[in-house]
């Protein structure tokens, strides 16, 4: 267990060519303490969300339990509309060219591959969009005793 966030981190600077800076949840965090938005945009940040729990299996010895962890691509697009409309066309191609480089894709020391949750709007003010593209990955607790 254990996604290496700089994994998704490199992914995305690799595959993204659009985003002009790619980050972790440090940076965001530090954004939102100063109520403050990236200096670039696109702008990715990229966040654990969480871990979930499957059913779990015992033997002797030995118990497993599949999980799933979670993880948040944040994107920034800043537009020069105050309407937002031109950020709402540019958040599409992004979307969509972060989907393809993480849905599918497996960092080398997990068991499983990304898949796409969900994706929703945060916020849409003053011609900037903000939008979160949530993926999880499957892997495995295994605990000997």
């Amino acid at each position: 267990m254990g996604i290496v966030i700089a994994d998704v981190i490199a992914r995305l600077e690799d595959q993204v060519a659009d985003l002009r800076s790619v980050e972790g949840v440090a940076d965001f965090t530090t954004l939102l303490k100063q109520n403050a938005l990236p200096q670039q945009t696109p702008a990715a940040h990229v966040v654990p969300t969480g871990i979930r729990g499957g059913k779990p299996e015992t033997a002797t010895g030995v118990f497993t339990q599949p999980t799933s962890e979670a993880v948040a691509v944040i994107l920034t697009v800043r537009s020069n509309d105050q309407a937002g409309e031109r950020a709402l066309e540019a958040v599409d191609a992004l979307i969509e060219s972060t989907i393809a480089a993480i849905a599918g894709w497996c960092p080398d020391d997990e068991l499983g591959l990304f898949q796409l949750e969900r994706g929703h709007v945060l916020s849409m003010s003053a011609g900037t969009l903000i939008y979160q593209i949530d993926f999880s990955i499957a892997d495995q607790l295994r605990i000997t005793s």
